[in-house]
């Protein structure tokens, strides 16, 4: 979906983007986009490539925002190594700290505050989602629904999720906007229809640029008053 994002100068000098049209729904990622842990993972799944995969580099990049049934599926067709790897990711998720992206709990804040209804959009399953609710239980009740990897067949790139999403919340799609930072969710945002916006918390500005309509550092960058 072709687009630009208006741009103003804020007293202080910083550049703020602002949405072209009001939303009739706002979609979020998760991991890089809400909460800062793409870092961690990625060092988690470098330390399993090392055990696994020593000679593919680009493992812990290649899997980002897919499933981890469909990561199982594709890496580790032996049910022990399954199990093993599935034991290891749940004991990483339950230690982690899950600090979150700047300014994005104001920003979810400002859209429920417009009456713009808003959800996660994750492929996290749901043994992650219990290991964030009892790190920050005020967290997800501030979106208006949170679908998980069970909740799509088909998991980033494809599009489904955020289709699934959309029509959930009553929405067009293509008065969506999809937040996100990886190549698979990018393409899987792109893919659907909805106005994409990337977070620079993985890939660079002239990475994202093929795959979204515009890109923030973070939420800090973006125009709280998105009801044009």
């Amino acid at each position: 979906m072709a687009g630009t994002l208006g741009e103003h100068l804020t007293p202080i000098g910083m550049h703020i983007l602002s949405l072209p049209f009001t939303p009739q729904a706002v979609l979020f990622d998760l991991d890089g986009v809400i909460i800062d842990t793409e870092p961690a993972y990625t060092r988690f799944w470098d330390s399993i490539r090392q055990v696994y995969f020593p000679d593919d580099l680009h493992f812990a990049h290649t899997i980002k925002g897919r499933t981890l049934v469909e990561i199982l599926a594709a890496y580790f067709p032996d049910a022990r190594r399954q199990d093993e790897v599935r034991q290891a990711l749940l004991r990483f998720e339950q230690q982690m700290d899950f600090p979150l992206i700047p300014g994005a709990l104001d920003f979810v804040r400002a859209l429920r505050a417009q009456g713009i209804p808003t959800a996660v959009v994750t492929s996290s399953d749901r043994d992650k989602m219990q290991a964030l609710r009892d790190k920050r239980p005020d967290l997800l009740p501030l979106f208006t629904a949170v679908y998980t990897a069970e909740d799509a067949e088909h998991s980033k790139p494809a599009p489904d999720c955020y289709l699934n999403a959309a029509a959930r919340l009553g929405a067009d799609i293509s008065r969506c906007v999809v937040f996100e930072d990886s190549r698979n969710g990018l393409t899987a945002g792109q893919r659907s229809g909805a106005y994409v916006v990337a977070l620079l918390t993985g890939l660079s500005a002239d990475e994202v640029a093929p795959l979204s309509d515009a890109h923030i550092a973070d939420f800090r960058g973006l125009d709280h008053n998105v009801a044009k």
